[in-house]
């Protein structure tokens, strides 16, 4: 590696590793004052979730100690503003005392009862009531309660399968997903995703799995085409998919109302009314993944009332606690659960479920995020302020070295492209993502990196001073990251 590169690693706190043959530049995800200190976790016993194993074994991780609203707080108390909340989930805040006060509560009366055999608890039974109310884009009629949303989505495709052999159709049991969509990291819902390093080495994805086109407009439409007829391209495809394919042999289709772990890509205009009219023609199941979008991130309660979607199953988590305790939830629609319920008396029981499914503690805590998110008007709130995080953050996409700004509500990716073109990225080898996450670190602001973008889902409760902040440290970062990039040009 040159020495440009070995600076440029030095002062942005990176880390350097051969990747299939290139010197790949990486975030560190520490404090500086962790990395110069001989003390930390460095070869720490944990098997980290999606990190490399030399990061645990040759850098100390950036360890969170505590939390104050927007802010979280490293182990030597340097500060950050929390711009993706979390893993998208912390809706309010770190530190809501009343979802503090509701799972001491509920630890005091009953820390733990389960709900298989008809025996539960009023905790669950109270939070499926409310959030069968909540959801009004299509009617839903029960609730399974899971700890995740990769074990909702996982529940999914379960219950998909037994409807439809409930109906005798044994064959109606592939889905359809998305590429550059996420769904979990479970077999079933790792599959759904149309992610590769999901599937890398995993043995994945299983064969009942079909992905048809990303839609993002940006880097997908051709020359000259309109985002509607994108859209009405996109269906088309499905639908040459589904017929391909046997439509009796499709069971579901499954969909995030604006994608998030794949790169933050709302849709395009016109995309799922004519996304629905297929699946519909085909009588195929749509399922709704929410785990991102629902309670507020959007500007609307939930994804599906901003795009008109009108789901048969729904899957939610992430914002359904604020993160505060595991809890994920899936949503069916009377026609689906009626047949499963018929299903299950002729087989003597729904033999699916978790020994946390409905936990009290859990539920206790759903259930006062749902109460303030409706007594604060969480919705009014997100759209207070979105359009100063939009608008401030989409007021740098002229910056030469950034394609595309996109999002909607309170989420927001920024991706780096040279040339402002899909066509023409950055040489992986320079790292630009990871240059500008790590000056965003320096100057006190966590994001989430994924190669050349730049992704960000503040805690709803955000405030305009707070959306300044982030704007300032962001505009910091890109400065420096459009001097790296000139320099890095001059080199080659």
């Amino acid at each position: 590696m040159n020495s440009l590169l070995r600076r440029a690693t030095a002062q942005i706190g990176s880390y350097t590793k051969n990747v299939g043959g290139s010197r790949i530049i990486l975030a560190r995800w520490t404090s500086t004052e962790a990395v110069q200190s001989d003390e930390g976790f460095r070869g720490h016993g944990m098997l980290a979730p999606f990190t490399a194993g030399w990061q645990t074994s040759d850098l100390h991780p950036l360890v969170i100690e505590r939390s104050k609203g927007s802010y979280v707080y490293d182990i030597n108390g340097k500060k950050y503003l929390d711009s993706l909340a979390g893993l998208w989930c912390t809706a309010l805040g770190g530190s809501e005392p009343r979802l503090v006060d509701a799972a001491t509560k509920q630890l005091n009366t009953l820390p733990f009862y389960h709900s298989f055999w008809n025996r539960t608890t009023r905790p669950s039974l109270d939070l499926a009531k409310e959030l069968l109310e909540m959801f009004t884009a299509s009617k839903m009629k029960k609730v399974f309660f899971t700890n995740s949303g990769s074990e909702a989505n996982d529940t999914q495709v379960k219950l998909v399968w037994y409807y439809n052999n409930a109906l005798g159709r044994p064959n109606k049991k592939k889905f359809i997903a998305r590429s550059k969509s996420y769904h979990g990291s479970t077999l079933i819902s790792a599959s759904l995703s149309g992610l590769s390093p999901l599937h890398q080495n995993f043995d994945l994805p299983s064969p009942f799995v079909l992905h048809t086109d990303c839609p993002h407009y940006w880097r997908f439409h051709l020359p000259g085409e309109t985002e509607e007829q994108f859209s009405t391209r996109l269906a088309t495809n499905l639908e040459n998919l589904i017929i391909k394919e046997g439509p009796e042999t499709i069971a579901a289709f499954i969909a995030e109302p604006v994608m998030g772990a794949g790169g933050v890509i709302p849709p395009p205009e016109g995309y799922f009314e004519k996304i629905q009219a297929v699946v519909k023609k085909y009588d195929i199941l749509f399922i709704a993944d929410e785990v991102i979008c629902a309670f507020g991130r959007l500007g609307t309660m939930f994804g599906c009332d901003k795009y008109n979607i009108k789901p048969d199953l729904v899957s939610v988590a992430k914002a359904l606690s604020s993160a505060y305790v595991p809890i994920g939830a899936v949503l069916v629609c009377p026609e689906v659960a009626d047949v499963i319920s018929s299903q299950s008396n002729k087989l003597g029981a729904l033999s699916h479920g978790f020994t946390y499914s409905g936990h009290p503690v859990a539920c206790a805590v759903a259930l006062e995020a749902l109460k303030i998110y409706q007594e604060r008007n969480i919705v009014e709130q997100v759209n207070s302020v979105a359009p100063k995080f939009q608008d401030g953050l989409k007021a740098f996409s002229s910056s030469p070295i950034i394609g595309e700004i996109r999002g909607t509500g309170l989420i927001l990716a920024t991706e780096f492209a040279d040339n402002k073109s899909p066509d023409t990225p950055f040489p992986p080898e320079w790292g630009i993502g990871a240059y500008f996450g790590a000056q965003c670190a320096e100057h006190g602001m966590l994001v989430r990196i994924a190669g050349d973008n730049i992704m960000m889902s503040p805690p709803f409760i955000i405030t305009p001073d707070e959306i300044d902040e982030l704007i300032s440290i962001y505009g910091k970062a890109l400065k420096a990251t459009e001097k790296k990039v000139e320099e890095l040009k001059s080199q080659h």
